[in-house]
């Protein structure tokens, strides 16, 4: 069974809405220092993020299968060659492996500190710190009840998994945070908040900024692991995919946008600091929470909760098209496919756990990263975009242009499409390529 209308949009909002808006926009915005980062982020979500996403949900619509299945049902003459787009596919596990292991570190929070909130900066990172580096225990189980999570889930199929958790969950995670974001409203620190997310200095726009921005657009739009492609292959035939993907795109930055303001306006309140890497959420704000008093406890639940709202959102989409590719080309069952990939994304993320623990790290380190660094290097910055490039270059040279025409008709104008299409071959591959050429050469 697929999608309902509302059921997609709200889905595939739920991938690209996770802990990538949440937790990662904030603390990226917070290390390039606020606006620069901001702007290069809004511009390329606005035009090749659109684009791009566009483009995935058309092949997946048009495909109404698996991601590889739908290359080589749309282009019979490069079968073989299709068959290599399963290699992008692995993009989605390993994210889930480190994904899942912050999601732990959201429960721990949850359950643990929001009523005994650390009242120095000092206690708050000596906090996080014996969290992520010390305190195996509840980062095993933390982990362990998110993964396997995600893997009931998904085992009870789009109907019945997908679509019901995110019906339920995205409509309580823009209430909590639409809450919020009224809260930090209210605080005299707003505008110096505000001011730095939006105050654009060109000074501080530099390459690895851009290269950030980049991997910050893929990672929030779950662009290039095959999420969009295999939700977009459980729609009507009729879909209205521009319409969908503004609901994807625009919602999407609302979040981190609210996100970065909210968390912003509470450190500067209470003098923090906002380039607090992975450890912004979790070192900064629990002690902006504590001094709020009670109130900054009931906050505190409230946030963790949305944290994880937006995160088992984002779960799923990451295991979906990895099972629906084994279920299609091996022919295991669905229930066979979630255990067998979540096995094995579990390892995984048992040695990221272990790369950041103090006993283990030196083991788990190689070429300056640990584990944790290359699965978060590996897939924002290489697999995502080279598999964002691999879609752009089939819709714009291995499709059948009047098909794609045809089938988009119902939701561009000619003149649309023309500029649409002009970007899918040109700009955003280009665009992509030259970013990517860029990043390799700094780490060469």
């Amino acid at each position: 069974m697929g999608f309902s209308k509302l059921g997609f949009i709200l889905a595939t909002l739920g991938s690209s809405i996770g802990l990538g808006h949440i937790w990662r926009f904030p603390y990226m915005a917070g290390e390039h220092g606020g606006g620069a980062f901001v702007l290069l982020y809004l511009v390329l979500t606005l035009t090749l993020g659109v684009a791009m996403l566009l483009a995935d949900m058309l092949i997946g619509n048009l495909g109404r299968k698996d991601v590889v299945s739908c290359y080589k049902h749309l282009n019979t003459k490069h079968k073989k060659l299709w068959g290599f787009s399963a290699f992008f596919l692995l993009g989605g596990p390993i994210i889930l492996s480190f994904y899942t292991v912050v999601l732990g570190w959201v429960l721990f929070y949850l359950v643990k500190v929001s009523f005994a909130l650390p009242s120095t900066l000092e206690a708050s990172k000596t906090l996080f710190s014996h969290l992520s580096s010390v305190d195996l225990f509840w980062q095993i189980m933390g982990f362990s009840v998110w993964l396997w999570l995600t893997v009931w889930i998904v085992s009870r199929g789009i109907k019945e998994g997908i679509e019901k958790l995110s019906l339920w969950l995205m409509p309580l995670l823009f209430l909590v945070f639409i809450g919020l974001l009224f809260y930090a409203m209210n605080m005299s620190s707003f505008s110096q908040g505000w001011h730095y997310m939006f105050d654009f200095k060109t000074s501080k726009i530099t390459l690895k900024v851009l290269m950030d921005a980049l991997g910050q657009m893929f990672f929030s739009l779950s662009l290039g692991v095959g999420t969009i492609t295999t939700y977009a292959a459980f729609t009507k035939s009729n879909e209205n995919l521009l319409g969908s993907s503004l609901w994807v795109v625009l919602p999407g930055i609302a979040i981190s946008l609210i996100a970065g303001l909210m968390i912003f306006t509470f450190i500067f309140k209470f003098n923090g600091t906002p380039s607090q890497g992975v450890g912004l959420v979790f070192i900064s704000l629990p002690l902006v929470f504590h001094q709020m008093g009670l109130a900054g406890s009931v906050v505190a639940v409230f946030f963790f909760l949305a944290l994880i709202f937006a995160g088992i959102t984002s779960t799923v989409s990451l295991l979906e098209p990895t099972v629906l590719y084994l279920t299609s080309h091996f022919k295991y069952s669905r229930t066979k496919a979630c255990v067998l990939v979540g096995g094995l994304t579990y390892l995984l993320g048992l040695l990221v756990i272990l790369s950041t623990h103090k006993d283990y790290s030196h083991a788990l380190t190689f070429w300056g990263r640990n584990v944790f660094d290359w699965a978060d290097f590996s897939t924002s910055a290489v697999l995502m975009p080279l598999g964002g490039l691999f879609s752009l270059i089939f819709l714009g040279y291995f499709m059948d242009k009047k098909r794609i025409y045809k089938s988009s008709k119902r939701f561009l104008s000619r003149l649309g499409f023309s500029f649409w299409f002009f970007g899918v071959r040109f700009v955003a591959p280009v665009a992509v390529l030259l970013i990517l050429i860029l990043q390799f050469k700094k780490n060469a």
